[in-house]
């Protein structure tokens, strides 16, 4: 089974459908979202929805109130193709440990979900995982993504590991491959066993090699859709392996035990 491990809701859910059937993926790991750049006909309407994004990554908006439009959209989308979707629940950060476990509780568990994701703490606020790592070891071992690229520092990438270290139950895995702190990501997830990269945007083709070369295990093929492509995705990680059980693993197989689907 191919498996892209990180996508967002698409408008219309149509055009990610297609998306993933060109590029003959299965199913896909979705997450909500505020911003929506395939909506974007012309630059200036890019800009606005990137504004959004950038918001959100730093760590702005960060309550319950302004992620409930992102949930019912992600709601929507896993109701028309739960044969396609695979549902994380994106959490706001920042509350404290009671709240965000009867979140989690609430939201992501009772809601049949299968991770949490793809939380955003703004840079140098990685810390701010921790409740949500605490949820998630506590409600049976949930895989938690968070994003990885920028704004995204060096040191956040060493606060997620010694994180994932605090809670080694739990599948911790950076979207992105750490972005240009890839070098660093791959280190760390060397040492730490249940700390998973997930391939999306990678800045460049011998990072994705070296990353499963060193970690064939616990890398993820994923497109970041809409902003990355699953189409080129998986021809990234076909161009950078062999055909056998490493790229089997990485186009979904490793992905597919996370989640419980294997």
């Amino acid at each position: 089974m191919i498996i892209d491990a990180h996508s967002h809701v698409h408008d219309p859910v149509g055009a990610h459908l297609e998306l993933l059937d060109e590029a003959g993926v299965d199913r896909a790991v979705l997450f909500a979202t505020r911003p929506h750049p395939e909506r974007a006909g012309d630059l200036a309407a890019l800009r606005r929805e990137l504004a959004v994004l950038a918001e959100a990554l730093d760590g702005r908006s960060a309550t319950v109130e302004a992620y409930r439009g992102a949930w019912r959209e992600l709601d929507a989308a896993l109701a028309a193709r739960p044969d396609r979707f695979i549902g994380f629940l994106s959490v706001p950060l920042g509350l404290d440990a009671r709240a965000t476990a009867e979140l989690v509780e609430r939201e992501v568990v009772g809601r049949g979900l299968h991770g949490i994701g793809e939380l955003t703490p703004p840079p140098g606020g990685a810390g701010l995982v921790e409740p949500v790592l605490r949820a998630a070891a506590d409600l049976g071992r949930l895989p938690v993504v968070v994003h990885g690229s920028a704004p995204t520092t060096g040191p956040d990438l060493a606060t997620l590991a010694a994180l994932a270290r605090r809670y080694p139950g739990v599948p911790l895995v950076v979207s992105q491959l750490g972005g240009q702190h890839w070098m660093q990501a791959v280190e760390l997830a060397r040492d730490t066993p249940n700390l998973y990269l997930e391939l999306s945007t990678a800045p460049v083709v011998f990072a994705v090699r070296l990353a499963v070369r060193e970690l064939p295990e616990r890398t993820l093929f994923g497109s970041d859709a809409p902003y990355g492509d699953p189409v080129l995705a998986r021809a990234l990680v076909e161009r950078v392996t062999a055909p056998g059980e490493v790229r089997d693993r990485v186009l979904g197989g490793t992905l597919a035990e996370l989640v419980g689907l294997g």
